[in-house]
């Protein structure tokens, strides 16, 4: 069967893809765990902690979605890089899991019982459940760019240098923890950016304010030492030989090696790339110039700079998807680890019928929901459903 778009053109449209489900992710859940992250800081008063969740509470389960459909998309898709990815990153993806299930316990549980030692635990909860995983999305992050520690036999077997808790602990170096750092800044950004738009004025709206000052200021200034990192410090992988686009995937017929600031290397051969860490740096001011008179415009930074930062890491690695540091002719890019021709054809037939109707209904529960929250709502004054 002849399909009217080539292997190569398929491959980099789901890199693509990949990268706006990403983003859906961010955007959406990502104020989800930064104001599950701010909420034993910006709320003090049971009132208070409640009128929090409640700005998150009836739309946190909808927006699960995108990291559902990321990880199906990675597993369909790019079989090889979920594989070694989730061989390298058990124990990180097992606590990212652990952390992600305190969310819907603690907000169904929480307010069972007024017994406030019982809402606090259950408030530490939800703050490990956002916290956590931010900072570990973003280890992981810092990680793939490092390279992974693993190789492939002629076999295509897998193999992965060092155990599970030793390589967990290995994942913890001081480049992918200030990747972490950068992920838990713009995210808290982002949560503080959504609880100035939807909080009643008051408090807690004007901690939330004041914590997203410094968040967008942190985003800003680790963002930027990542980029000063990556240039002085951090070696980058590059191809070495001419590459097919539309090989059939074996990541073993290339040829790559470890170079210092080939990370980089994209922005000189298409300049017109700078442009998404340019919209990470601006977007941290925009955010922060919109705490400062506490507006809309917080949200708006804050969601700027999740898509350039998000964006810069995917122009500087690409065509790399998951590296090996220990050789990097088994390193994972979006030419050579990807599934056959037909499957992302019809895989790509799918998410344009779908991700239209996710969007649309994302869209409609927005409208439906819009508005800010009151402490009379969040209360339950108003209904039986306020957490």
């Amino acid at each position: 069967m002849e399909l009217f778009l080539d292997f190569a053109t398929l491959k980099v449209i789901w890199w693509g893809l990949l990268g706006i489900l990403l983003l859906g992710f961010a955007l959406t859940d990502g104020y989800d765990l930064g104001v599950a992250s701010l909420l034993p800081f910006v709320a003090r008063k049971d009132e208070e902690r409640r009128l929090v969740i409640n700005s998150i509470g009836p739309m946190w389960e909808g927006h699960q979605v995108w990291f559902i459909l990321g990880g199906g998309a990675i597993f369909a898709a790019w079989p090889l890089v979920y594989a070694v990815s989730f061989s390298g990153f058990y124990i990180a993806m097992f606590v990212v899991l652990a952390a992600l299930i305190l969310r819907p316990v603690g907000f169904k549980y929480r307010s069972k019982l007024e017994n406030p030692a019982w809402r606090s635990r259950w408030d530490w909860a939800l703050f490990i459940g956002g916290f956590v995983p931010a900072l570990i999305f973003g280890v992981a992050v810092g990680n793939a760019m490092l390279g992974i520690p693993f190789s492939l036999d002629d076999t295509m077997r897998m193999s992965y240098e060092g155990g599970l808790i030793t390589g967990f602990l290995n994942l913890l170096s001081p480049f992918a923890l200030l990747a972490g750092l950068v992920s838990v800044a713009m995210l808290i950004t982002h949560g503080a950016g959504w609880l100035v738009v939807k909080l009643e004025l008051g408090i807690v709206r004007d901690r939330a304010a004041s914590v997203g000052t410094y968040a967008a200021l942190a985003s800003f200034i680790l963002f930027a030492l990542g980029g000063v990192l990556l240039l002085v410090m951090v070696d980058g992988y590059r191809m070495t030989g001419s590459v097919d686009g539309n090989m059939l995937p074996n990541p073993l017929r290339k040829e790559a090696e470890i170079a210092n600031g080939a990370w980089l290397a994209n922005y000189a051969r298409y300049p017109w790339m700078i442009i998404a860490p340019v919209l990470g740096l601006a977007g941290s001011l925009i955010a922060f110039a919109g705490f400062r008179r506490k507006s809309a415009l917080a949200m708006v930074g804050s969601a700027t700079a999740i898509t350039g930062i998000i964006l810069s890491v995917g122009a500087s690695m690409f065509p790399f998807i998951l590296p090996s540091s220990i050789d990097p002719a088994s390193s994972l890019t979006v030419w050579d680890s990807s599934s056959s021709h037909f499957t992302l054809f019809f895989m790509l037939i799918m998410a344009v019928i779908f991700v239209p109707i996710i969007l649309f209904y994302t869209a409609w529960v927005y409208k439906v929901l819009w508005g800010r929250v009151t402490t009379e709502e969040a209360t339950g004054a108003k209904g039986e459903h306020a957490y």
